[in-house]
């Protein structure tokens, strides 16, 4: 079933991902690149809302993030963790996210899953290839940027660009 027969919609689902030019999102649990400014945008953009990702998602914090819940979209009925609050489908995360704005995060395949209901995304372009384990494909397309912010490689850190990124209506 796909997931545009769903419920209600928050009052914005967005996405936030950070992907490379080649489309690698992650190698082993880890981002392969460390950009403290995209960290403190993704604590700014998800402060106070509920997030929802996959259960490795949630594996590879550094731990529970103050400030935001931790809506885990998981197969498995048996799975458990503290301070996470696991749910088996989209319209589980959304029921359990409320009607408040929504974040959702990550992996690949929860984006994908989310990505019909999204409004906006917050994307961090890394400028450059990188070895990875986990691909996000382009988004389509139907969405339309609406602004971005570039910066500069620094401290051997490669460039990146802020973008946002909002659903083409018609």
């Amino acid at each position: 079933m796909s997931p545009g027969w769903c419920c209600k919609v928050a009052a914005e689902l967005f996405l936030i991902v950070a992907r490379a030019a080649d489309g690698t999102i992650g190698d082993k649990g880890t981002l392969p690149w460390h950009l403290p400014a995209d960290l403190k945008r993704f604590k700014a953009l998800t402060m106070g809302k509920p997030m929802i990702m996959g259960r490795k998602t949630f594996a590879s914090l550094p731990g529970v993030l103050p400030g935001r819940r931790h809506i885990v979209l998981t197969r498995d009925p048996d799975w458990a963790a503290a301070g996470a609050e696991p749910v088996r489908d989209v319209a589980g995360a959304l029921a359990l996210a409320g009607d408040g704005d929504v974040a959702v995060i990550g992996g690949a395949e929860v984006l994908a899953l989310f990505e019909p209901l999204a409004s906006r995304a917050e994307l961090t372009d890394v400028h450059g290839e990188f070895a990875g384990d986990t691909v996000l494909p382009r988004l389509g397309p139907h969405w339309l940027e609406t602004a971005r912010e570039a910066h500069a490689a620094a401290e051997g850190r490669p460039a990146f660009d802020f973008v946002t990124l909002a659903r083409a209506r018609g």
